[in-house]
């Protein structure tokens, strides 16, 4: 968008405010480690958050914008919650899709204050239109918008305080050059190893308040698809089986029965994972099967596999993603129960 260097300049804290209130659940709020030494796994990014954080408190100013990306359920909105703690700021959070249009952004921007930090998750999911206005906002802490209509249109600088852009994606790959190159940081959360997923039951039962055995713990762990927020949901069914079914203490034995009726394997896999690879392996030789086609047969949202089911099915080694479609590895075969074909692509 072109500057209007004669144009005046505006304190954005006078103009479009917007009420905005963060989400808040009294239990995640419990759950939430508050410091970044209380973060559980991802050593790197933990490592690189520390030492902008430490740079930014000696500095006294605000953290450069950093862009966190992985799959869901890893971390990124706890992480944005640290870093506001670490910083003593404010943590605004919203996502890509609520921010329709210019308006909504200018509505968020000018609530900030000096250093506070902007969670936008999902951000691959802006609006173009929305996306362009971010780069002034992000470099220069300034936007233009335009006010009225046709003949009596104008464009209006606004000034922003200095804030903190922190965007989390679960989609690394649709977000633009442009917007990718303003982070001064660029991390990824990977999946959990099953030592760090143990600790993180035990500490969820602990502030739960919830009696468990160690078996138990790693039972829960076991099943938990490397995921923090699958581990924290598992552990609040296995505490009400524990009490509807035992003495309220999570065993192997009440951990193995409530897995089990949540139909979730001792590999992690649910219900529709294994139906997913059956239909590859029924229905399709194998593959290669494209993702809507494989949406449609086990009844579906193709977004929902993607993001949801592949990332995990993918990373151990039971599907494979190709140029023609995906198709069952070995591994995905033996889940099946089935043989792979002579002339399978997999072999």
């Amino acid at each position: 968008m072109a500057s209007m260097e004669n144009e005046p300049e505006i304190d954005a804290q006078s103009v479009l405010k917007q009420d905005f209130e963060e989400p808040s659940n009294a239990q995640d709020s419990i759950l939430r480690p508050v410091a970044l030494t209380e973060f559980a796994g991802q050593e790197k990014t933990v490592e690189r958050l520390s030492i902008m954080v430490g740079a930014a408190l000696k500095r006294k100013e605000p953290l450069n914008h950093i862009l966190i990306s992985g799959p869901p359920g890893l971390g990124k909105t706890t992480l944005s919650l640290i870093l506001g703690n670490e910083m003593g700021s404010n943590v605004s959070i919203t996502s890509g899709p609520v921010i329709d249009k210019p308006a909504d952004l200018a509505g968020l921007l000018t609530n900030l204050s000096e250093g506070d930090i902007l969670f936008i998750d999902e951000i691959h999911r802006l609006p173009k239109t929305v996306e362009e206005y971010l780069y002034s906002a992000m470099e220069d802490f300034r936007i233009d918008i335009m006010i009225d209509q046709g003949p009596n249109a104008r464009s209006v600088r606004l000034s922003l305080p200095r804030f903190t852009l922190l965007g989390a994606t679960t989609r690394m790959g649709l977000l633009t050059a442009p917007l990718r190159s303003r982070f001064t940081l660029q991390t990824r959360l990977d999946y959990y190893n099953l030592q760090t997923l143990q600790g993180i039951v035990k500490r969820t039962c602990e502030l739960l308040e919830v009696s468990f055995s160690d078996d138990g713990a790693t039972e829960i762990a076991k099943r938990a698809r490397g995921t923090p927020r699958i581990a924290n949901n598992l552990v609040n069914f296995c505490r009400d089986y524990a009490l509807e079914k035992g003495d309220g203490i999570i065993t192997i034995e009440m951990a193995n029965q409530a897995l089990e009726l949540l139909e979730i394997d001792q590999r992690g896999l649910d219900e529709l994972d294994k139906k997913l690879l059956r239909v590859i392996g029924d229905n399709y030789k194998g593959g290669p099967v494209g993702l809507r086609t494989l949406a449609v047969a086990v009844g579906e949202e193709a977004h929902t596999l993607e993001e949801v089911h592949e990332p995990f099915l993918i990373q151990e080694g039971y599907i494979k993603r190709t140029a023609q479609g995906r198709i069952l590895s070995e591994k995905g075969w033996h889940i099946v129960g089935l043989e792979p074909p002579k002339e399978s692509p997999n072999i």
